[in-house]
């Protein structure tokens, strides 16, 4: 039986994350692992979070997951969900500036203070919380989905990634930024699969079937 391995670092809602898994994997085997070997033996590797970059890049490398990450992203399909989005760049803005694994280059970078609706002038409220559109580029992940479907965000800061080409989808807060990332068996996102209803549940089903590459 195939297997779907969820990094457990103490820092995601994975009993969400796996249950929304184990409804659209069929007979997948989903399981949470903080165990090198076990994430490893999987086919398809989910790295999700939740919390700060400094205390998830310290547990990652407390437990020797960074390592885990960069190898399973050579190997098999990968896919990272918010925090564990943004843990793949370079470096993010947040805790005084904070290294992070170096596998997609780039930076992420906090929402201004000052963020308006350009439509209403409204003032944006950080942390960027609840539904909003996203924009696909083409990649099998967003088989079956629609242009432009709802999806559930919460965070302060996003991804900006060096190389264009491994923007995947953007979204609209008092401006476009990158909220999917693609390269090779990687597929990102900065929302919640797990708590975006039809859309989510199609993205996380179309990664238990996806084989890598776009």
């Amino acid at each position: 039986m195939s297997a779907i391995a969820i990094i457990d670092y103490e820092m995601g809602n994975l009993h969400s994350i796996a249950k929304a898994v184990e409804h659209v994997a069929g007979n997948t085997r989903v399981l949470v692992s903080s165990e090198a070997q076990e994430i490893l033996a999987a086919e398809r590797v989910i790295f999700p979070g939740v919390g700060g970059i400094a205390h998830c890049m310290d547990a990652l490398r407390r437990r020797g997951l960074d390592g885990v990450i960069r190898e399973a992203v050579t190997t098999r399909p990968v896919l990272g969900i918010c925090l564990g989005m943004q843990a793949l760049l370079d470096r993010s803005e947040e805790n005084g500036g904070t290294g992070c694994l170096g596998i997609i280059p780039g930076e992420v970078r906090r929402f201004a203070e000052n963020l308006v609706d350009p439509c209403s002038g409204a003032r944006l409220k950080v942390p960027h919380m609840g539904w909003n559109q996203v924009r696909q580029n083409d990649h099998p992940m967003w088989d079956g989905i629609d242009q432009d479907s709802r999806f559930y965000f919460v965070h302060s800061y996003y991804a900006v990634p060096a190389d264009p080409v491994d923007q995947a989808g953007t979204s609209d807060y008092g401006g476009e930024f990158c909220c999917a990332l693609a390269r090779g068996n990687l597929f990102a996102v900065q929302f919640h699969p797990e708590k975006s209803q039809r859309a989510g549940l199609t993205l996380l089903r179309n990664f238990s079937r996806w084989d890598g590459g776009g």
